[in-house]
């Protein structure tokens, strides 16, 4: 079968040749049909995620969805011709983390699609089966590429934070492959929400697309949210992760309100006293991926047709390096997709 590897973290990705894998025991193979390209693939490659040299060489692409061809010992051949789609985190579905519906805190966790074992840049892939997650026929295997990752992330934000309808939700960094879906989640949950971004053209697609009033965030010391609100934001999603935009995400909160943490980078820091904390009963949320249940509840807000999948470029692997520049870029509105 034909793939995209790399052999060393943070090296060069390669076309290959390589031979069809197989599924073990308690494993699914997935004919993939499409892989979704945005900036935590990106992550993965340079091995922020897992930079063991015995993972290499790699495959990568962790929002891989496909067609389930064969299964291994364990797993019921009723599930052979399920479409389905990857969920990111290799986790065991047995530990109280993984009974309570909260799969990403997994007590038994051994890496992720892509980096410990390998994802959608080729045209077949092995999964563990609770790694595959089925998602609605009627949407397009491109489109269904947004859902493990760029949509089910904002639903577990959305219900990590109480969003309700009423809730005054501001989004930083709006315009990227998961803002794009955050607003509209926000918007599904019954939030009154606004996008913040830097990019003239990503602002314009929040406004001009998405319906979603748009701030420049290029200057936080003159950054207002909307006289209507007061200047105050229920909660601020942050998907910026720099320290700026965390200070100013917790100097513009209301009472009760909340800042829930993404993005994050190595030895980035901001301050906040406990005293502003208590004083407004303000919160500082950090929100890691989602669990396979909300995997399933994004897959719906889908199918209603509720949350749009904004996938802006499909691509062939010749052109998958070519399009990682342009997201590096900040060049690709929401995700683009490799289609095999």
């Amino acid at each position: 079968m034909r793939a995209l590897q790399i052999t060393s973290w943070g090296g060069a990705l390669n076309p290959v040749e390589v031979d069809t894998p197989e599924p073990g025991r308690g494993d699914v193979l997935v004919r993939v049909e499409a892989c979704g390209i945005g900036l935590t693939v990106l992550n993965c490659i340079n091995g922020q995620l897992g930079n063991d040299p015995s993972y290499l060489p790699r495959t990568p692409g962790h929002e891989l969805v496909g067609v389930v061809e064969a299964v291994g010992d364990g797993v019921s051949s009723e599930r052979i011709g399920e479409r389905v789609a990857a969920y990111f985190y290799l986790v065991c579905g047995e530990c109280v983390q993984c009974l309570g519906s909260r799969d990403s805190m997994c007590l038994n966790f051994r890496g992720n699609v892509g980096v410990t074992i390998d994802g959608g840049y080729a045209e077949y892939a092995v999964l563990p089966a609770l790694n595959a997650i089925s998602v609605p026929g009627a949407v397009s295997s491109e489109f269904a590429t947004a859902i493990p990752d760029a949509i089910a992330t904002p639903v577990h934000v959305a219900r990590r934070a109480g969003i309700e309808p009423g809730c005054r939700v501001a989004v930083l960094a709006a315009g990227g492959g998961v803002g794009v879906h955050m607003v509209q989640v926000a918007r599904a949950y019954g939030a009154d929400v606004v996008g913040l971004d830097i990019v003239a053209s990503k602002l314009a697609f929040l406004e001009q697309e998405l319906e979603v009033p748009a701030i420049d965030s290029s200057d936080f010391s003159t950054t207002r949210l909307p006289a209507s609100w007061h200047g105050r934001a229920d909660v601020v999603i942050d998907l910026y992760g720099r320290a700026p935009a965390q200070r100013w995400a917790i100097d513009n909160l209301d009472r009760n309100g909340s800042l829930v943490c993404l993005t994050t980078f190595r030895d980035e820091e901001f301050s906040v006293s406990s005293r502003e904390l208590v004083q407004l009963q303000r919160s500082v949320i950090g929100s890691r991926y989602n669990s396979r249940y909300e995997q399933g509840l994004a897959a719906a807000l889908v199918d209603c047709g509720q949350v749009r999948p904004i996938v802006s470029e499909t691509v062939g692997p010749a052109e998958v390096v070519a399009t990682h520049e342009r997201i590096r870029a900040g060049k690709v509105i929401g995700r683009a997709a490799l289609v095999w």
